[in-house]
């Protein structure tokens, strides 16, 4: 009985986690929509945000940003502008 309690316990915490980071990309995704617009590109409507850890490195990381009209490789680096390149679609 106690073993199934544990399991119980691991499962609602992996959904947690499943449902923290699902928020963490929504919210990524409007930030990095909100920097890119500064930055004097368009990003109509935030659909994701995803990031690509194998390019990111200590203190910049690299997002792929998808917008309604367009996807965004983004660079963001602590207190600079970011390297935004826009994608073809």
């Amino acid at each position: 009985m106690a073993q199934s309690h544990y399991f119980a316990a691991a499962l609602l915490f992996g959904v947690g986690v499943v449902a923290t980071n699902a928020s963490a990309a929504g919210l990524a995704a409007s930030d990095l929509a909100a920097q890119v617009r500064t930055q004097g590109f368009t990003c109509d409507k935030p659909q994701g945000a995803e990031k690509n850890d194998s390019a990111s490195r200590p203190n910049e990381e690299v997002w792929i940003l998808t917008c309604e009209n367009g996807s965004y490789r983004m660079t963001v680096v602590p207190d600079m502008a970011a390297k935004i390149e826009k994608l073809d679609k």
